[in-house]
């Protein structure tokens, strides 16, 4: 739920993209590194058309296409299989470089967790894109501040984390991550001429659930009550 606004204006506002033509070669690419975050691309991609909605019903039962992490293949629309953390931002890198080569002026969207970045490889990506002037790239981070066992100032610690991005060589932003307005700013152009850019995006774990919210025990829950069913569409009928 902390990243639906994120892929709603990537995919409303900002990517170049066609769904009747998912590997369009002059299309921008949005790689989702936390991977298990997959329902949120998967609902913004079916709203624009690259497989029917009434799919949605089908995820993560046999035979569904649609698992509990995105497949490049598999999935119209998905750039990377990921879900074993910490990878995003290296093909993010390559993709990138690629396209530079290739002399396309087509962007490239990484979107991390913030447990994630915890990952070595991360940072080793990050050094890379601050190496190459990866204008072209944007990495956003969902800053819900809870990982899958609790929350990151706890099982690590982040901060200063803008600061961080930024000794890293990125152009680093900050703002609220369910504000509309405000991530379409951020990112409709790339933050820097020369740098790769960064967009710290502070969020709600479980936003719009209020019994959810800010809960790390719902980080991976699977099996749900018929009342918990009632509650939670209920809770999502208040907030429309």
């Amino acid at each position: 739920m902390s990243l639906i606004e994120i892929f709603r204006v990537l995919y409303d506002d900002v990517l170049k993209h066609r769904p009747d033509e998912p590997l369009w070669p002059d299309r921008d690419r949005c790689i989702l590194s936390k991977g298990h975050g997959c329902l949120a691309i998967y609902v913004l991609l079916a709203s624009h058309g690259y497989f029917p909605t009434q799919e949605l019903r089908t995820f993560c039962r046999f035979p569904s296409f649609l698992g509990g992490h995105p497949e490049r293949g598999k999935v119209p629309g998905v750039e990377a299989s990921t879900g074993a953390l910490g990878h995003g931002l290296s093909i993010g890198v390559g993709t990138a470089l690629a396209l530079r080569i290739q002399k396309r002026d087509s962007r490239v969207f990484v979107i991390m967790g913030d447990g994630e970045i915890n990952e070595g490889s991360v940072w080793e990506a990050a050094m890379s894109a601050a190496k190459h002037d990866l204008s072209n790239l944007t990495a956003v981070i969902d800053y819900n501040k809870i990982q899958s066992y609790g929350r990151t100032s706890e099982v690590l610690e982040l901060e200063p984390l803008l600061d961080k991005w930024r000794a890293f060589g990125f152009e680093a932003r900050e703002c609220d991550g369910h504000d509309v307005g405000a991530l379409r700013d951020l990112l409709s152009n790339p933050l820097s001429e020369s740098k790769p850019g960064l967009i710290l995006a502070h969020t709600v774990k479980g936003k719009g659930i209020p019994f959810a919210e800010n809960d790390p025990t719902w980080h991976h829950k699977s099996r749900l009550s018929p009342e918990q069913i009632e509650t939670l569409y209920a809770a999502l009928s208040e907030e429309g």
